[in-house]
Parts: structure tokens; C-alpha cells; sequence
């Protein structure tokens, strides 16, 4: 829900994209919640192999239930070690 600006400026540190400016057929393209009130999408979180396929995904409409950082980390290093 941040302008443009805002974003950049988020997403100037990552390693990562960051989608800006998502329309209501892109969200309803990857099932995510649209707020029909405030017209945007509601966060959806996605773990991606290097290759694009999903390992797993969260969407939320409220703050809680996103994905945590360090539990992330520990389910990709489960994931890691059941692949070796």
C-alpha cells in the first residue's frame, strides 16, 4: 500500500523484487485477498526455489500470520537437510 517512492526505498537493501503497483487481476492471478474498502492487496508471501517453483506461501489480511524471519530460515534449513 505504500506510493511508489516508499517502495523503492524499502526494497533498495534487498536481494530480492519487490512488486509496486499489483492490480486486482494479478492478485486474484495468484489467489491472494484484495481490500475491496481501501482497493489493494493484502500481503502474500511466497518461498520460491531458484527455479520458481513454490516451496510454500502465506497470505494474511490482517498483521498477524505472516511469515517470520527466523522460522522461515529454520523450515528452508529442515528443507535443506531432508534434500542432502
Amino acid at each position: 500500500m505504500d506510493d511508489q517512492e516508499k517502495t523503492a526505498e524499502v526494497a533498495a537493501d534487498l536481494s530480492f523484487p519487490v512488486a509496486y503497483g499489483v492490480t486486482r487481476a494479478e492478485a486474484d492471478n495468484i489467489g491472494a485477498w484484495w481490500e475491496p474498502r481501501r482497493d489493494h492487496i493484502q500481503p502474500s508471501e511466497f518461498l520460491l526455489t531458484g527455479k520458481g517453483r513454490v516451496l510454500g506461501s502465506a497470505y494474511s489480511n490482517l498483521p498477524i500470520g505472516r511469515m517470520d524471519p527466523k522460522e522461515t530460515l529454520a523450515l528452508l534449513r529442515m528443507i535443506a537437510s531432508r534434500n542432502k
